[in-house]
């Protein structure tokens, strides 16, 4: 099966971006897909081997669950490569262009969801991820 691809443009240097991308108490504000989940917690070992567990839930409290992988890849402020807890493999790229960043993010697609759907939930992270950091650290468009 193909795999996903998604990405962003973040006004923003890359080192920032990698910060916030990997700071558990960051990826506590910014990792939903929409206004009605939320993020309750957020463990991240981010070295080669490494785990990260990251908790969804509605905020309603109707459904939730543990979202998490172990790193197989890290190249600093340039790439990130880990497999689920499924076996699917994620792979996130870091391209640095001067006062902004491009954050490419591949992923094997699970079964259970249609492919736009899985898509636009992703999609939907990274540009939370984007509009917090723009947000919270600054976007270079305002100097």
């Amino acid at each position: 099966m193909e795999r996903i691809t998604i990405a962003t443009i973040i006004n923003n240097r890359v080192e920032t971006i990698w910060n916030a991308y990997n700071s558990a108490e960051d990826i506590m504000q910014w990792n939903q897909a929409s206004e009605d989940w939320h993020c309750t917690s957020s463990t991240n070992d981010l070295r080669v081997g490494g785990k990260f567990k990251n908790r969804m839930e509605a905020k309603d409290g109707s459904f939730g669950f543990d979202f998490e992988g172990i790193y197989t890849a890290i190249e600093p402020f340039k790439r990130i490569t880990y497999v689920m807890s499924d076996g699917r493999q994620v792979d996130v790229a870091f391209r640095s262009k001067g006062d902004t960043t491009e954050v490419t993010t591949s992923f094997d697609p699970e079964q259970e969801n249609p492919i736009d759907m899985q898509r636009e939930g992703w999609q939907s992270i990274l540009d939370n991820f984007k509009n917090y950091v723009e947000r919270v650290y600054g976007s270079n468009n305002e100097r």
